[in-house]
């Protein structure tokens, strides 16, 4: 299905919506597992929709099925829709009225960049070659996930591709970043309790200090980079948060720490909490201490497939022009929609959303964090051609398998 004035001419019309939609969302952030108002706001924006079946299949996610002409494939698109235990520094008008809370990851641009998809796309069902399923998900910045709740609830059931998005600041607005294979790491967390003797800062000596051992720890972390994979494997081993003590005078009982593994290689990420529990066991157990080790896997690797990411690159070339589609670079990020993609082929793509000409500069997770409002179009005209392209790809592509 061609890109032509009329489908241009429709996301035009539709921005002004989503630029609204997008503050409303900003305006009232909700954190994961608890997006109850933002779903009720989505689900009464996609019934505004002619030809939109909304369900939702958990207590905080949204389904919204269109349905073009029968017997074609099915084209999931998802957008992630919670926000940040953050509390949010901007002075924008429409800044955050919820404290503690912020969308400070471009989630409520994804969300209103999606319905903006969605309205034009009702419009043009008639011209749909199967199904497109709206997956508006909840609980993408928290483990176990949404996705993967969202999967358990059926939402992937009978579906051929799925597609994504993520408005991307390190990308200049007006790019889109397309690439196949690992796009996004794996982000497990760790938890390790040092546990040594207590006593009087002044008399060391009769102490085992858990803090001293505890930077030990951090140090050594590192030798599992550095030392014990593969310079070509990438890997990442963070400690974010070292707790301990309750006085200047007081060397105290314990101490810990907690951090995150990023990887793309399944074997290695099986592997690391091995190399790293023998560190922290030979530190502990050289200085008389104790540990305790808790290591938790979390989301698989984003795998972008072969071909709907071609076919996806091709849509968005067309819309967008080839200059405005580059290669898009992986990211140590992790990201849920890896959970779908154990249930269809999908891809991931980037949306450009920087602009220091604007200030726009703060990155992801930043109390500043904000988005160039330009990059909307591009993200919905994205969605608007990509999805009739891959309907009609992947019933061509059936087609010619079922003559094989």
């Amino acid at each position: 299905m061609a890109w032509d004035a009329g489908k241009r001419a429709a996301v035009d019309a539709v921005l002004s919506d989503v630029v609204r939609w997008r503050h409303h969302l900003h305006q009232h952030p909700e954190i994961s597992f608890h997006e109850h108002e933002t779903a009720r706001f989505v689900r009464e924006t996609l019934l505004t929709f002619p030809g939109i079946e909304v369900s939702s299949p958990t207590p905080t996610s949204v389904m919204g099925r269109l349905r073009g002409r029968p017997g074609g494939p099915v084209v999931a698109v998802r957008a992630d829709m919670d926000a940040l235990p953050i509390q949010e520094e901007n002075d924008f008008d429409f800044a955050s009225q919820n404290a503690g809370a912020m969308h400070a990851c471009g989630h409520d641009g994804h969300t209103a960049m999606l319905l903006g998809a969605a309205k034009v796309l009702s419009g043009m069902r008639d011209e749909l070659a199967g199904e497109v399923r709206l997956l508006f998900q909840h609980a993408e910045e928290l483990l176990p996930g949404g996705a993967q709740e969202m999967v358990a609830a059926g939402v992937m059931d009978g579906v051929d591709l799925v597609i994504g998005a993520h408005l991307w600041m390190p990308l200049a607005v007006g790019q889109v970043g397309v690439a196949e294979g690992p796009l996004t790491a794996a982000p497990d967390t760790f938890r390790i309790i040092v546990r040594g003797k207590g006593g009087h800062a002044a008399q060391p000596h009769m102490t085992v200090d858990p803090i001293a051992i505890g930077a030990e720890v951090v140090t050594n972390l590192q030798q599992v980079v550095a030392r014990q994979v593969d310079p070509l494997d990438r890997l990442v081993v963070s400690v974010t948060r070292f707790a301990a003590g309750t006085a200047d005078n007081i060397i105290p009982e314990s101490a810990e720490l907690w951090g995150t593994v990023r990887s793309f290689n399944p074997d290695l990420a099986a592997r690391v909490p091995e190399l790293m529990e023998r560190i922290v066991r030979g530190i502990t157990e050289a200085h008389g201490a104790t540990y305790a080790f808790h290591y938790e896997h979390g989301y698989r690797s984003v795998v972008n497939d072969e071909k709907v990411t071609a076919w996806v690159r091709e849509a968005l070339t067309e819309a967008l022009g080839a200059d405005h589609v580059v290669l898009g670079e992986p990211s140590m990020g992790g990201e849920d929609f890896s959970a779908f993609q154990q249930k269809a082929p999908g891809t991931f793509f980037m949306v450009g959303a920087g602009n220091p000409e604007k200030g726009i500069t703060y990155p992801h997770h930043h109390p500043r964090f904000t988005v160039d409002e330009d990059a909307f179009a591009v993200g919905v005209s994205s969605f608007v051609s990509a999805v009739p392209h891959l309907l009609e790809r992947a019933a061509a592509d059936r087609s010619s398998a079922g003559k094989v």
